[in-house]
């Protein structure tokens, strides 16, 4: 694995000088999955923040060829290139190994774009899928998403006095894709970067597709303070809100157990998208709800990845005592 003093000798290929956010998670994810990504790439990017902030007419931050796709087919782009270069490559045209690496936002990956990256998944392109979840439609006014949490405050989901936020919870879409029995899949987080490099190593190495889903804060959607973005990721993981595994050939893996779970209040309180659950007497009930929802899938992660007995054995040995 490639280490640290490695990485900061290798040529930055997402430059500065854009008009992403100061503090804007997917510009973090950008630039660390590109160091990761040694060798040639080929780089597909839907529609969203991620692409209109980095490719103003005639300036680009991508120092390596780059696709721009419409908001819901990067995938299918991506995939296109991926069949292309194989047919040069069976004729002897290319002789380089080259990576494909999509990147879409939540809105692009785990609703409008879920159908081509399935259908790109399921035929075995050898190609990197690349989510930054920023956990809503954040380039177009901040809607709720498939990925937007049960509570946050949205512009199509605002919270008042006839609703506390978004109803629904989120998609699992890590899961989700995992369910298409593809060789790696992972979730990562900006604020461990040696974990998300690691994964993006295996990735590209893999033998067909893979998928990372990244933590990508926006804080003009979050509501926290720009300086604070790898922060609220430690945060996410500590409370096990955004857990971080890998799942490799089928076989799931734990990255990161926090040594203390710290309760979701710690997550929730430090963006103003929950405000409303604390102020004016709040909604403990909700809160509650949300924590339930997060032990419930924390243990269930736990048992996939081997580091509890399934519910069923636990009962027998609790009935034996």
């Amino acid at each position: 694995m490639t280490t640290l003093k490695q990485l900061s000798h290798r040529e930055e290929r997402f430059t500065g000088g854009h008009r992403l956010c100061a503090g804007c998670g997917a510009a973090i994810v950008a630039r660390q999955v590109l160091l990761a990504a040694d060798g040639p790439v080929v780089v597909g990017t839907a529609t969203g923040c991620l692409e209109v902030a980095t490719t103003l007419y005639p300036y680009t931050s991508w120092k390596v060829p780059w696709i721009h796709n419409a908001f819901e087919n990067v995938a299918a782009t991506i995939s296109g290139v991926e069949t292309a270069y194989r047919v040069f490559k069976e004729k002897g045209k290319i002789d380089k190994e080259f990576h494909f690496i999509a990147f879409g936002g939540d809105g692009g990956t785990y609703d409008i774009g879920l159908q081509a990256l399935s259908g790109a998944l399921e035929r075995g392109h050898k190609m990197l899928y690349i989510c930054y979840d920023n956990q809503a439609y954040m380039n177009t006014g901040i809607q709720r998403s498939g990925a937007t949490p049960k509570g946050a405050s949205t512009t199509t989901a605002p919270a008042g006095k006839v609703i506390p936020g978004k109803l629904q919870r989120r998609k699992d879409l890590t899961a989700i894709v995992a369910a298409h029995h593809i060789p790696y899949v992972a979730q990562a987080a900006p604020h461990n970067f040696m974990d998300l490099t690691r994964k993006v190593e295996k990735a590209l190495a893999a033998d067909g597709p893979s998928f990372i889903n990244v933590l990508a804060p926006c804080h003009r959607g979050w509501r926290h303070a720009p300086e604070d973005t790898l922060k609220v990721t430690r945060i996410a993981t500590n409370t096990s809100f955004w857990p971080l595994y890998e799942i490799i050939d089928g076989e799931w893996k734990l990255n990161y157990k926090p040594r203390k779970k710290l309760p979701i209040e710690e997550w929730l309180k430090f963006q103003g998208r929950y405000d409303h659950l604390f102020k004016d007497g709040g909604h403990p009930e909700l809160v509650a709800e949300i924590q339930a929802d997060i032990d419930r899938d924390w243990e269930d992660l736990l048992i996939r990845c081997g580091e509890l007995p399934p519910r069923e054995r636990r009962d027998e040995e609790e009935k034996k005592k």
